[in-house]
């Protein structure tokens, strides 16, 4: 009687001593598994476009990152305007874990509900990003994340009603860009030219003064300076870009060749902001050769007069819509902002520049078909005097529009290389106060001014990392096949599971 006993008594003992071991076996495996993806992770990223995937370009900056990268994303409750942006970032900060003296964090803030943190940090809106780096910080926009195209909008019924559709994401771009630049221990410097009358950035004069726009390009990481190029007789070596604020005299032969030097031999930058008045040539600023011969630019000297009661608001500013494609008036085009202008004068490509010498010449905004140069503007009332006031040039785009703000481009092709060298870069405005305290809060003013010394300098446009496509799937149902499909899901799906449980059950029972 005890055989049959212990054979039973010692089969169970196997089959608990089996268990134990599964158990075992299966918490070994689960731990193994958590210690390998813990320390040793791996990814694959089986997207089609590699969403999830940084570039090769990207990863080779910010793997050696020197110092740590803290971004900053503004949010409100229901904000999800950029749904691709949040897992870009995760991979930044996975990309960047193996170096614990440069990581890059991301931190996400309800300006909202955490105001004080918000305000803290300098920030007031949501769909900002901003990126800190010891003493320096660079802030960004969703739309700078997007490529954009408009499209005729079906939501409402008004005719011509257009809207604006995100086609691609460059947000890898963009963020990249950012990072190397509030992580580099250098910092570029712009310099105000001074000495000839041109607004003070150390000014908070409303009309004279740029001390609004000194404090944005501080925070941008920008160093601020004055220069007088009679008293130092040079450019300084550091100088990334020289700005010129609505000068009242003339430049001397000496400083129109320092001028002319830094922007040829050293390939400097410049933005001039010219008001009307004073002409540009001999008898004005003596900037003629300078824009003229050298860079292909002519300013008229004129007033611009628009009639069009939407082009000119209440208080006689003018405001422009018409802007060519240029990383100068992205932002513009993408947002639907007008610019809005005191006083200006009309710039223009020179129509008989020659081709092929390695210059670009485009015109970045312009007027409406309706406006103007008025030549006799010391005189009212306005009003177009065939031959003796300013139309637009045939053969010249935007077509039957004055333009406004102009930017030219040198590059040249040295040998032995297979590309092209950049050279200097010009910005020509036919306005003196567009950046002057009173005027820098307007939206687009702030835009335009901000995009041109991005694209002076050559942030952003130095990373050869592709834009991706956004891609759309559409789902068109009637009403009686979402009626079908909802109960398909409801019963049809249940009633097969338990059908095949039944037939397994029959089964194993007969």
């Amino acid at each position: 009687m005890s055989a049959p006993f212990d054979a039973f008594r010692t089969a169970r003992w196997f089959r608990t001593i089996n268990l134990l071991l599964q158990a075992l076996l299966v918490l070994t495996l689960v731990g193994g598994l958590n210690y390998l993806a813990r320390n040793h992770p791996v990814r694959f990223d089986l997207t089609r476009l590699r969403r999830f995937s940084l570039s090769p370009e990207t990863l080779s900056y910010i793997r050696n990152l020197r110092q740590p990268v803290r971004i900053v994303v503004t949010q409100s409750a229901d904000d999800n305007e950029a749904p691709e942006l949040r897992g870009l970032l995760q991979e930044y900060k996975i990309a960047t874990e193996a170096n614990p003296n440069a990581q890059i964090t991301v931190d996400y803030i309800d300006v909202y509900q955490d105001r004080r943190k918000a305000e803290e940090l300098g920030l007031k809106q949501p769909g900002v990003i901003r990126l800190f780096s010891g003493d320096r910080s660079r802030a960004l926009t969703v739309n700078e994340l997007y490529k954009t195209r408009r499209i005729e909008d079906k939501s409402t019924n008004l005719p011509g009603a257009t809207t604006l559709e995100r086609t691609h994401f460059q947000g890898e771009q963009a963020l990249t860009g950012a990072v190397l630049d509030v992580s580099s221990p250098d910092r570029k410097k712009i310099y105000f030219l001074s000495g000839h009358g041109e607004l003070d950035p150390g000014s908070t004069d409303p009309a004279r003064g740029l001390s609004d726009v000194r404090d944005q390009l501080r925070l941008r990481n920008f160093d601020v300076d004055t220069l007088d190029l009679a008293a130092a007789r040079q450019v300084p070596l550091d100088a990334s870009l020289l700005i010129i604020t609505r000068p009242q005299s003339r430049y001397r032969p000496a400083e129109q060749e320092l001028l002319r030097e830094y922007l040829g031999a050293r390939a400097g930058r410049l933005l001039l902001f010219l008001e009307p008045g004073l002409e540009v040539g001999a008898l004005g600023l003596g900037l003629d050769e300078l824009l003229f011969d050298d860079w292909g630019i002519i300013v008229d000297d004129d007033l611009i007069w628009d009639t069009g009661s939407n082009n000119i608001t209440e208080d006689g500013e003018l405001l422009l819509y018409s802007f060519q494609d240029h990383p100068v008036t992205k932002a513009l085009i993408t947002s639907n902002t007008p610019l809005r202008l005191g006083l200006a004068r009309s710039v223009h490509p020179n129509p008989a520049r020659s081709v092929g010498n390695g210059l670009t010449t485009v015109t970045l905004a312009a007027t409406s078909p309706g406006a103007w140069g008025e030549k006799e503007y010391r005189k009212v009332p306005f009003a177009y005097n065939p031959g003796i006031d300013f139309r637009p040039l045939p053969g010249l785009d935007p077509k039957d529009r004055l333009g406004v703000i102009v930017a030219a481009e040198k590059t040249a092709v040295r040998p032995g290389l297979a590309f092209s060298v950049r050279g200097g870069r010009v910005v020509a405005f036919g306005t003196g106060d567009l950046i002057a305290n009173q005027r820098i809060a307007d939206a687009g003013n702030q835009t335009v001014f901000i995009s041109a010394v991005n694209w002076a300098v050559d942030r952003d446009t130095q990373l050869n990392i592709p834009a991706r496509p956004i891609e759309r799937f559409q789902l068109a149902l009637s009403a009686g096949e979402l009626a079908r499909l909802r109960y398909a899901l409801l019963f049809a799906l249940p009633g097969l599971s338990a059908f095949l449980g039944i037939i397994v059950y029959w089964t194993r029972r007969h």
